[in-house]
């Protein structure tokens, strides 16, 4: 005997299923800290740090409050295991943390594998100028001059530097970076090539800081590469 359905009975299949909603995507990025707790954001994309370099910063930092005496053996060893990208890291890291003691180590050993950009140089300027390390921008620069023909003069970094040591006040420190360059062909044929916003700004920064007549002798050879444009830079 075939088995009777129920006439009430509700079939399922009058019912649409229903699709789950879809779930929100998993972000795999996570905010690291490094260094102490305080009110500092955590670090975004361009300043994500990599295991070891979180690992050097935290063995530098640890070396120079439990022993100073010991950085002279610890800067080495600790950065001698990390690739350029970490070495850069964590140089900006201690930088961004206002460690200058320990950048100042740690971007000598930069110097002595690899050729930093100028615009690291102005980030090392900026950062001992927040500190009050005015000595140690004129050291810096004093060792920019000697390494010469060694650094590339790109237009961007030099800008950087340029505006950086102006703002700190450090008028020797100019009237070096304006040495350098006329060394290097600054507003001859064939050497290297003037920027409009870079001469401008120098040759202010040096009638700010006292050097009058370096700042004519810009103005002379120079002055109509920025003419017209002149009064609205600012440094």
């Amino acid at each position: 005997m075939a088995t009777s359905i129920h006439p009430h009975q509700t079939s399922f299949l009058k019912f649409p299923l229903t699709k789950p909603k879809p779930r929100a995507p998993i972000s795999s990025y996570v905010p690291i800290r490094c260094g102490p707790r305080d009110n500092r954001g955590p670090l975004f994309k361009g300043r994500v740090l990599s295991i070891e370099a979180i690992q050097a910063v935290q063995t530098l930092k640890r070396a120079q409050r439990s022993d100073p005496t010991s950085l002279t053996a610890t800067v080495p060893k600790t950065l001698s295991r990390l690739v350029k990208a970490d070495l850069l890291a964590t140089l900006k890291e201690l930088l961004r943390q206002d460690q200058c003691a320990l950048a100042l180590q740690v971007f000598s050993a930069v110097r002595s594998e690899y050729q930093p950009e100028l615009s690291l140089y102005a980030a090392m300027v900026q950062a001992l100028s927040r500190n009050g390390m005015a000595e140690d921008i004129d050291r810096l620069i004093c060792d920019l001059e000697e390494e010469g023909g060694g650094v590339g003069w790109d237009d961007k970094g030099l800008i950087t530097l340029v505006r950086a040591v102006i703002a700190s006040g450090r008028r020797e420190s100019t009237v070096r970076i304006y040495g350098m360059l006329k060394r290097n062909g600054l507003g001859s044929s064939g050497g290297f090539k003037a920027d409009d916003y870079m001469v401008g700004a120098l040759s202010k920064g040096l009638r700010r800081l006292g050097e009058v007549g370096l700042a004519d002798e810009i103005d002379r050879v120079f002055g109509r590469f920025y003419k017209g444009s002149f009064d609205k830079l600012t440094v």
